[in-house]
């Protein structure tokens, strides 16, 4: 589909002219002047705009105050054989791309056109890519309605708005980094920079120039100088992952960063200031470290100025149900195939299951039913064995019923997705992949489950 190009002129061999010369490529449109560049705007919002600037009634800088207000923004030129200095000054700063004496030359005219709306082009694509992610680390993309969950989402929530730094912990899968740019997304810093930093995935000797940067000379090998990590992270937010695996060199250049917000690339004495957030995580005991000298205190105490602990997932079994439907939609959508569904005994099954992986290993076990038994329904004989066998061995909780107890598993299910579900029989039924007459029939046979009529959809 071509671009579009509205040209406006009151003279008519210049509007002629400059459409002959570009309606082989574009899809152009004229007009005498401001009143009539309005109209054409409001029926076909174009991609850029050439106009005059002296024209009766309106001028041209009226035609590009009114075009940029469009929801596209199209690439504006100013046209005009009264050019000066202050009159370009005033359309660039009123938002054109560029500013031409008349007569122009159409070449030039024509490489401007193929620069502006190719930047301009890649300026919606990252608007794209920013509302995607903006939607996908959103606070209202959080999958989990359990008490334990929804409290750390608040506190995200309550904590995103400042600058203090936040310590999350949590086991190994429970989604710490999600979590830190959930907080990212949710700041006065989301369209900076988020850089996360594995600090137990870099040996220790590297660590310090990865993260400060180095000088050029300032070791064997550093040919040129290079910012670190938290240069990069300047504006935004740098999240270090695996902390408590720091060694006690870099521990002290983290405590002087955090008192005097500033940092020293190695080789150098020159302080960089950067105004950045620092969000942590850790899946250790920074305290019972800093008891056994592994861990600095005063550092301790600077990063776990707003402490966060993120749930293991058997302590939020009532959300297992919706994330297994999250993630079972999703790995469907991204492979292109139909979604598998659970029946009610695999469910159960996994329901049962500690997931001592967390949510990485729930989201790995979804991709695997997802590709491997797209629009099947997976039953719990389809299920990898160590579901079953960690089910039926593992010790049952209060209240826990056998895992091989089809009516009770079912009768718990129901429960739990009636739960999740917030009473809504359809989207009970949809949980538990069933249809809502199925539902029905087992709240008749179970009517202690019934959660009335004024909960039904």
């Amino acid at each position: 589909m071509k671009q579009t190009v509205l040209i406006v002129d009151d003279e008519k061999h210049i509007r002629d002219g400059l459409r002959a010369a570009f309606e082989e490529k574009y899809e152009t449109f004229v007009a005498k002047d401001a009143a009539e560049a309005a109209r054409v705007m409001q029926d076909v919002p174009p991609d850029a705009v050439l106009t005059d600037l002296r024209m009766a009634g309106e001028d041209g800088l009226s035609v590009i105050d009114r075009a940029l207000k469009l929801p596209g923004r199209p690439v504006c030129i100013m046209m005009t054989a009264y050019g000066d200095v202050e009159t370009a000054v005033n359309a660039m700063s009123r938002g054109a791309y560029w500013f031409l004496q008349k007569p122009v030359d159409l070449r030039q005219v024509e490489i401007l056109l193929e620069r502006g709306l190719k930047a301009r082009s890649a300026e919606k694509e990252v608007d794209v890519l920013r509302a995607r992610l903006d939607r996908k680390f959103s606070l209202g993309e959080a999958v989990g309605s359990s008490v334990a969950f929804q409290r750390a989402v608040e506190q995200v929530r309550t904590v995103a708005p400042s600058n203090a730094t936040v310590l999350l912990t949590g086991e190994t899968g429970t989604g710490k980094e999600l979590f830190a740019q959930m907080i990212h997304q949710a700041s006065g810093r989301s369209k900076g920079p988020f850089v996360p930093v594995h600090c137990a995935a870099i040996p220790a000797n590297l660590l310090e120039s990865e993260l400060f940067g180095h000088e050029k000379g300032a070791f064997t090998g550093a040919n040129e100088r290079r910012i670190g990590r938290f240069e990069a992270a300047d504006g935004g937010t740098l999240f270090l992952d695996e902390i408590g695996e720091v060694d006690a060199t870099t521990q002290v250049k983290l405590l002087r960063f955090l008192e005097t917000r500033s940092v020293e690339r190695l080789g150098s004495h020159r302080p960089v200031a950067l105004d950045l957030r620092l969000v942590c995580a850790t899946n250790r005991d920074l305290q019972q470290m800093v008891k056994e000298g592994k861990f600095r205190e005063d550092l301790f105490y600077r990063l776990s100025v707003v402490p966060l602990r993120l749930p293991a997932l058997r302590e939020r079994k009532e959300d297992v149900p919706l994330l297994l439907g999250h993630y079972l939609a999703r790995f469907a959508k991204e492979n292109g195939m139909p979604p598998a569904r659970l029946s009610p005994e695999a469910e159960a099954v996994l329901v049962r299951y500690p997931w001592p992986g967390n949510i990485r290993e729930l989201r790995n076990a979804c991709e695997n039913l997802a590709v491997l038994r797209a629009g099947r329904t997976v039953a719990a004989a389809d299920l990898d064995p160590r579901f079953a066998q960690t089910a039926v061995m593992a010790p049952a909780s209060p209240g826990a019923v056998p895992v091989l107890d089809r009516t009770q598993n079912e009768k718990q299910l129901l429960k739990q997705a009636l739960a999740a579900a917030g009473g809504n029989r359809t989207r009970a039924a949809e949980l538990m992949g069933i249809s809502r007459r199925t539902l029905h029939r087992k709240l008749l046979q179970w009517p202690e489950l019934d959660p009335g009529p004024e909960a039904s959809s």
